[in-house]
């Protein structure tokens, strides 16, 4: 089995807040990070996957696809947006780095069928943040979850998000 990483970089914004908090609840929970109206960051995302090399051409995934995925996925849908205004997944969700790096987790593994063409697997989603913050979202077996518990963990965790959207 190999490894491959990939980065991709993209700008985006956000305001971590909680509306059913008080003011004074949320300043103290998220600091400078409360700002009205909201900060910026230059965040490095990092995808793992993993497989057998083709015998024909040596690769684990092919590179064009995995960029594909990505670019089409997740860059295009979060560079240069306002997480809490302009990404559906974060209507009702605190776009918090560990959010974030979840949701890029569910959409690559939703869409991994339609850009991935062998064997290969995702297991790993690290969200570089600033030098000091990054988050890692470790996926399906290498989580230490079954396939079924994880997958189930995504829809549970998307139906969330789609009920709070409901009642907002």
């Amino acid at each position: 089995m190999t490894a491959l990483t990939r980065r991709y970089r993209f700008s985006a914004s956000h305001r971590l807040h909680t509306p059913e908090l008080s003011a004074a609840d949320n300043a103290r929970i998220y600091g400078k990070c409360n700002n009205p109206f909201g900060h910026g960051h230059d965040y490095v995302l990092s995808i793992t996957v993993a497989g057998p090399a083709d015998p024909e051409t040596g690769l684990a995934v092919k590179r064009s696809e995995l960029d594909r995925l990505a670019n089409d996925r997740i860059v295009a849908a979060f560079a240069n947006r306002n997480f809490n205004a302009d990404v559906p997944q974060f209507a009702a969700l605190v776009p918090t780095t560990e959010n974030i790096a979840r949701i890029i987790a569910c959409e690559l593994e939703r869409f991994w069928p339609d850009y991935i063409s062998n064997a290969a697997r995702l297991i790993r989603v690290h969200v570089q943040e600033t030098d000091r913050n990054g988050f890692e979202i470790l996926v399906g077996a290498h989580a230490g979850v079954e396939r079924g518990e994880q997958e189930h963990e995504h829809v549970k965790f998307d139906s969330q998000a789609e009920e709070q959207t409901r009642s907002s």
